[in-house]
């Protein structure tokens, strides 16, 4: 397929962190683009206000004229698409040209310099950085992320035509229709289990993905992963370590050792030793790729993060609240760590939205044991997503395993109640469900607080 010959791009599943950053990259090249989604939210109401029509009607009628000539639109779905959705069969049915959106950017990295980051955990935070310090760098970069970068309000960063970034997911195995020229994985622990089915599936489709990378030295990865690539580490022997750190004024302070020279006083600003990781590992693929080391310890510097990753709502002496999109024990392990870093002497209440049935079933002793660490847990009902529920799968049953006498569980409904009245001066909410949607009426709440 020609990206040139096509006029209109369709997406069904648009208001997806993933489809949105595609359908804003169709519409800078001057593509006709409109999509449905099932319900409106605050990334289509941003899509609609750049000039995109969206619906939210699963109706024929309202495809629109331009997307109903089938010799020069693309639809694009997303793998959650029903089977029996109206739209996807009248263009199946059809003869459209129909792609996932992995599928569209495995076309669009074929022909730029790509780079690929994939991980269980980290791939928004590592590409997101990335594809700043390129940007700011000044290289020809366009970069597809999964999630919404601050200082930019999108999730896509750039508009060149040579070089891409994209966050390289392993859902459905989507990122092995990547052509990656430097890639990293931050990590491999399961994941997923619903389609992988274990921990060797998962880290089997890992290995295809790295042997993708034809050139070993344009492969990083942290040290302990069983991948043959050059390493980064923190304070440990790597190709590449972070050391000497310090913690100044709220930012990480620290020194670059590659394997040609050190870097020294690299500032970088968000929270916990995670990050610290995902930033070593954006350092060494641009300095890899030939980008000089003083632009790219200013584009640490400048990274003002992720929203939903450790995002700063509120920042004051007498009121924190930082939001996360943690959905994974390892995830929230990387939040605690950072919290009680930053706050080791605050009161802290954790707000945590499970997401889907499956995940909570396979990973339910890792999540108890994970929020235990907290000292208040408010435990909110399980996002099902794309999922039916499952019998005996509850957030009470998760409730009932956490080792914590400061553990309760709340309806959404009740939350705003509850932080009405809370004691901790520091709140956080994680999880991948809609609770993010949640986040201005929280920010207010507290913000009223006496």
């Amino acid at each position: 397929m020609q990206l040139d010959n096509i006029h209109n791009v369709y997406f069904i599943g648009i208001g997806g962190i993933g489809m949105s950053a595609l359908a804003r990259y169709f519409k800078f090249l001057d593509k006709n683009v409109a999509g449905y989604d099932r319900t409106p939210t605050q990334l289509t109401d941003q899509l609609k206000a750049e000039g995109i029509s969206i619906h939210f009607d699963d109706k024929v009628a309202l495809i629109g004229l331009p997307y109903l000539n089938k010799e020069n639109t693309l639809v694009v779905v997303t793998p959650a698409v029903p089977k029996h959705h109206f739209q996807w069969n009248y263009f199946a049915k059809n003869g459209f040209e129909i792609k996932k959106r992995a599928e569209v950017l495995g076309i669009i990295t074929k022909d730029t310099f790509c780079f690929a980051v994939a991980g269980t955990h980290g791939k928004t935070t590592t590409s997101s950085i990335l594809g700043h310090v390129l940007h700011e760098s000044g290289v020809d970069v366009t970069s597809f992320l999964g999630g919404v970068v601050e200082g930019y309000n999108s999730n896509l960063i750039g508009s060149g035509k040579t070089v891409t970034v994209v966050e390289a997911d392993e859902f459905d195995r989507s990122f092995l229709h990547l052509h990656p020229d430097i890639a990293c994985v931050t990590s491999m622990d399961a994941d997923h289990l619903d389609i992988y089915g274990d921990t060797a599936t998962i880290e089997g489709v890992f290995r295809e993905f790295a042997d993708k990378v034809e050139n070993k030295n344009h492969l990083f990865v942290p040290t302990g992963l069983p991948l043959q690539a050059l390493t980064v580490a923190i304070n440990d022997e790597a190709s590449f370590t972070a050391n000497n750190i310090t913690i100044e004024d709220g930012w990480y302070v620290f020194d670059v050792i590659t394997p040609t020279e050190t870097v020294k006083e690299v500032k970088f600003a968000l929270p916990g030793r995670h990050n610290l990781s995902n930033a070593l590992l954006a350092f060494a693929m641009a300095v890899t790729y030939g980008v000089n080391p003083k632009s790219i310890v200013n584009g640490l510097a400048t990274f003002k993060g992720v929203k939903r990753r450790f995002s700063y709502q509120i920042k004051e002496k007498e009121q924190v609240y930082i939001d996360d999109y943690a959905h994974h024990p390892t995830e929230i392990d990387a939040v605690h760590q950072a919290v009680t870093e930053l706050y080791p002497d605050e009161k802290v209440l954790v707000v945590f939205q499970p997401h889907l049935f499956s995940r909570t079933r396979d990973f339910i002793d890792g999540f108890a044991r994970s929020l235990s660490a907290f000292e208040n847990v408010a435990l909110l009902d399980i996002y099902p997503a794309r999922e039916l529920p499952i019998e005996g799968v509850t957030s009470k049953w998760l409730l009932d395993k956490m080792d914590n006498e400061n553990k309760r569980l709340i309806s959404k409904g009740d939350l705003l109640s509850l932080l009405k009245k809370t004691k901790a001066n520091v709140v956080v909410t994680i999880g991948a469900g809609d609770i993010g949607e949640m986040v201005p009426e929280i920010k207010k709440v507290l913000n009223e607080k006496d």
